[in-house]
């Protein structure tokens, strides 16, 4: 059974960092794209940055300055690193696994079941 379970998350004044963490069991999680996304209240659920097989990585523009995105492929493990934290980062940050169809699966796609971020003084 495919599981993607973060923790990490907490309360936090402005300014300060947490640093989230995904455990995924996956099989062959190597060969999966591993995303971050949150959810604030009344909000649609966005990107905040996804990590590549290949270790790049990609951020979005509010990110990008502030957070990094790491993966351990023996521990099976995704991290979200964040700094700065401002109250807008206040949502619920999941983890997501995905991995393109082959000609011998279909394309397959996992969530986690999210960890609350609070900043908030």
């Amino acid at each position: 059974q495919v599981q993607l379970v973060e923790s990490g998350g907490g309360l936090v004044q402005p300014g300060g960092s947490l640093n989230l963490s995904c455990l995924a069991a996956l099989n062959q999680f190597p060969a999966f794209k591993m995303g971050w996304y949150r959810q604030a209240p009344g909000k649609e659920r966005e990107l905040v940055g996804q990590i590549f097989p290949s270790a790049i990585v990609e951020l979005v523009d509010f990110a990008k300055d502030r957070w990094t995105i790491s993966r351990d492929n023996k521990k099976d493990t995704v991290y979200l690193q964040m700094h700065n934290l401002k109250p807008e980062d206040t949502a619920v940050y999941y983890c997501n696994a995905q991995r393109s169809a082959s000609p011998f699966r279909p394309a397959s796609q996992y969530w986690g079941q999210g960890t609350q971020v609070t900043v908030s003084s």
